[in-house]
């Protein structure tokens, strides 16, 4: 993919998007059960844990006065890792659109808009249609409310870990692994697609075209 190769250069510094735990954890666990909310999932090296605001001190926590459910480190963990999972399926939707990888067909035949015909970065969201749009916004309300609950703040909806074949449930060792992977992956694509964003709006290009134009500051002369 053509613009893998610059997203790659924004992995280095996602770390900065590590979570705020409430104690400090070792980062192996010997139970066969793994709680997803555990504080040590995501307390990797090189940076372990990772609290810059203080907020493992609930006397500097600025929710301690007002939140009512759970914990605050809960709640953050499932903002966290749903900001996350998003944000990984925009970095894959981004480097297709980018790469010109669209659905066959008409977005809306009424007004004649194919996908293709959408452009890529953000204005492609512009150029969606009103009642386009109000279906993602329906859909999102949907998922949020229903479907997959924010109110749920293990992140496990049921869903499975997309092995298909083979017996779908991890444990122990193997699940803090890919717990740890998708806390970390998470964070590295919160970091890659506000790269991404921030870059398309002070050049005026999509990731696409500074990277056909040389146009990566730093990281031009790489390519």
């Amino acid at each position: 993919m053509k613009s893998v190769a610059a997203l790659l250069a924004l992995i280095g510094s996602a770390a900065a998007f590590a979570p705020q735990t409430s104690s400090v954890v070792s980062t192996t666990l010997q139970a066969e059960s793994v709680d997803s909310l555990d504080p040590s999932i995501g307390v990797t090296e090189p940076l372990g844990l990772y609290d810059p605001l203080g907020w493992l001190d609930p006397a500097k926590d600025p929710a301690s006065g007002f939140a009512t459910f759970h914990a605050n480190f809960e709640r953050r963990r499932a903002v966290e890792r749903k900001h996350g999972r998003i944000a990984m399926v925009a970095v894959v939707g981004m480097l297709f659109h980018n790469a010109d990888i669209e659905f066959p067909g008409y977005l809306s035949k009424e007004l004649g808009i194919r996908f293709s015909d959408v452009p890529n970065g953000m204005n492609g969201l512009f150029s969606l249609p009103l009642a386009g749009l109000t279906q993602i916004v329906f859909a999102i309300g949907v998922v949020e409310l229903a479907i997959w609950p924010a109110s749920n703040y293990s992140g496990d909806y049921g869903t499975g870990y997309g092995r298909p074949f083979v017996p779908n449930v991890l444990e122990g060792d193997e699940l803090k692994y890919k717990l740890d992977m998708e806390i970390n992956q998470g964070r590295a694509a919160m970091m890659g697609i506000m790269g991404a964003m921030v870059g398309e709006a002070v050049t005026g290009q999509t990731l696409a075209e500074q990277y056909a134009s040389k146009n990566l500051g730093l990281f031009s002369d790489l390519f």
